[in-house]
């Protein structure tokens, strides 16, 4: 694959979540601007888009808004990642009781990917979209994820990452093991300034999801709150499991 067909595609998804950013009609120049994209590109990709049916355009008032094939696109998604209701249950009961940012995570490749969040009304260091990836073997929702495996498919993961990492980056068995057995131990994980100074993640594993994927469940915020907090999120996110697994 080309460089520029990576780079297009990358612009196409670029577009789309700037209209849910924006939230209404927008002119080309809106796009231009927000975006930062040349007129010739950007405007042809917009073209592409409405003939492709996933926008419309506005000829009178020289807008584009997206069409409810957007809308339709990724519904299944939702029934397969909360099914009956009771992980988005659990989830806005812990964003209830906690105050605190809820994330559900999942492995992508070599990263922990944040499927679905539901942020913190209060004041934060830090804000995630859904999509944001951490680092698998350097964060906490990764080191939750990583111990559902066996340690063979660590050190596998490990060595991809090694290989893949700046060196001051480098991963070790010994200390990336310790983190994992730390969790697997203690039955949730707890990282604090990881991967933003200040910030942490209160988490655990979920059982196996739909499709035999892996997930985790955080409640993420300023590591001084969630250190106050600490009990009462790990019992609720313990019972919360529970129940998901009866």
């Amino acid at each position: 694959m080309t460089e520029a067909a990576v780079k297009s595609a990358r612009r196409v998804f670029e577009i789309l979540e700037y209209f849910d950013r924006e939230r209404r009609p927008l002119g080309l120049k809106d796009v231009l601007d927000g975006l930062g994209y040349p007129a010739s590109s950007g405007s042809a990709l917009l073209k592409s888009l409405v003939s492709l049916g996933y926008l419309d355009y506005d000829r009178e008032r020289r807008s584009y808004f997206p069409t409810m094939r957007i809308a339709v696109l990724g519904g299944w998604v939702h029934d397969a990642l909360f099914g009956d209701g009771a992980l988005s249950g659990l989830m806005n009961h812990l964003h209830r009781l906690t105050g605190e940012t809820v994330i559900l995570a999942t492995q992508s490749d070599l990263h922990a990917q944040y499927v679905h969040l539901i942020h913190s009304a209060e004041p934060l260091q830090f804000s995630v979209p859904p999509g944001a990836r951490r680092p698998l073997g350097n964060s906490g929702m990764g080191w939750l994820l990583l111990s559902a495996k066996s340690d063979d498919e660590i050190e596998k993961l490990r060595r991809r990452i090694n290989a893949e990492a700046d060196e001051p980056a480098r991963l070790t068995c010994e200390g990336l093991m310790e983190r994992v057995g730390e969790v697997r131990l203690r039955g949730y994980a707890f990282s604090k300034h990881t991967v933003s100074e200040g910030a942490g993640v209160i988490g655990a594993l979920l059982p196996r999801g739909p499709h035999g994927r892996v997930y985790a469940l955080g409640v993420a915020g300023p590591v001084t709150r969630l250190e106050r907090k600490e009990a009462l999120i790990v019992s609720e996110l313990k019972a919360g499991v529970a129940r998901l697994a009866t």
